[in-house]
Parts: C-alpha cells; structure tokens; sequence
C-alpha cells in the first residue's frame, strides 16, 4: 500500500474511532492531501493533472473545511464523538474492515485493488456513522467521507476524466457543505403550541 492510500485510510479510520466532530475538518484536509497525492502519483504530467490537483487542494483542503469548521462550531454536538464510543459499535465498524479488504484484497493483489479496497472501507465506514450518529454534523462528514472516496476511486482509471466531470464533483462537494451547513445551523422546531420554557432551555 503506498502511503498516500495510507494517509487517507488513516483520515478515515482514526476520526471515526477516536475523534470528536469539531475535528473532522482537519481529517478532511489530510484525505485532500492524500487524493492530491494520489492523482498527481498515478496521473501523467499535464495541465490536466495541475488543474486536477489544484482543484481538490483548493475545495477539498481549503473552501471546504473552512465552511465546515463554521458550521459545526455553531452546533451544540461539535464536541460529541463522530461514532458512538461503544463495543459493540467498534466491533462492527473493525469487522467491516475486514470485510472491506477481504473481498477485494485477495493474496498479492495489485496497488490499484488496495486502493479499491481502501474506498470500499471508507464507504462501510461512513455508512456506519450514518447508522450510529443521529447528529447532523456527523452525518454530514459521513457523507463528505463518501464523497471524498468518489474521487479516490476515480484515480483507478486508467485515463483520467474530462475536466468539466472532475469540476462538476467539486461543485457537487461545495453544495453538499453549504445544504449541510444550512441544515446544521437551522434550529428544531418548537413543540406544537409553543413552549417558552422549551425556548428558554435551547437559548
């Protein structure tokens, strides 16, 4: 396994087990590094490349985790865990490792079938917080995790994709942060009738 799809693997696996909410944008900043590692690796040199490199820093390292890091610092369940820190949630989340790799890493399997196995892990992960985490927050990061495993996949092509595509991914990447961003900053509605006691708790 190169270090790149290293590095990214541990941005998803270490966040999920260990990590808080308020802290995903720095998780999300690493696996950015880690794709940028990865296309500028497997990809020839050319203004495509550049531009495609250059594309995921800027969103996925910079615009997005700064959106992000607004976002959460606003919600009362930043400093929650981003997975429920429980038995029986990290056995199933260990399993799903397993499994992840174990259908797609068979004995001396080549670099491109490791990456598939590192996006196939990072997807059963995410869904796993989508299960686990009621939270918007978390719920959001899950989805952008999933988002950020969609371009790792898309390094396993041989030809890379047209420039209109990649771009469409990051606007895509950006909505999904500003809709999330909305959503977590936009207060529950109130019980049917009004409860003032209700508003004076959540103010």
């Amino acid at each position: 396994m190169t270090p790149a799809l290293i590095l990214f693997l541990a941005a998803v696996v270490l966040p999920i087990f260990f990590s808080k909410i308020n802290a995903a944008p720095f998780w999300l900043v690493a696996q950015a590094v880690a794709l940028a590692w990865t296309i500028g690796r497997h990809a020839e040199f050319s203004a495509h490349t550049l531009l495609a490199v250059g594309e995921v820093l800027l969103v996925r390292a910079v615009a997005v985790p700064w959106l992000l890091s607004r976002a959460i610092a606003r919600h009362e369940d930043a400093g929650k865990d981003l997975m429920p820190s429980n038995l029986f949630a990290w056995a199933v989340g260990i399993t799903l490792l397993v499994l992840a790799f174990q259908f797609v890493t068979p004995a001396g399997a080549d670099p491109h079938t490791l990456t598939l196995g590192v996006v196939g892990s990072t997807v059963v992960m995410a869904l796993l917080v989508l299960s686990t985490n009621e939270s918007p927050g978390a719920q959001l990061v899950a989805v952008l995790f999933m988002e950020n495993a969609l371009v790792l996949f898309e390094s396993l092509s041989p030809q890379p994709w047209p420039l209109p595509i990649h771009a469409a991914l990051g606007v895509v990447y950006v909505l999904t942060v500003a809709v999330g961003a909305w959503l977590i900053g936009t207060p529950d509605p109130l019980p049917a009738g009004g409860d003032r006691e209700h508003q004076e708790r959540r103010a």
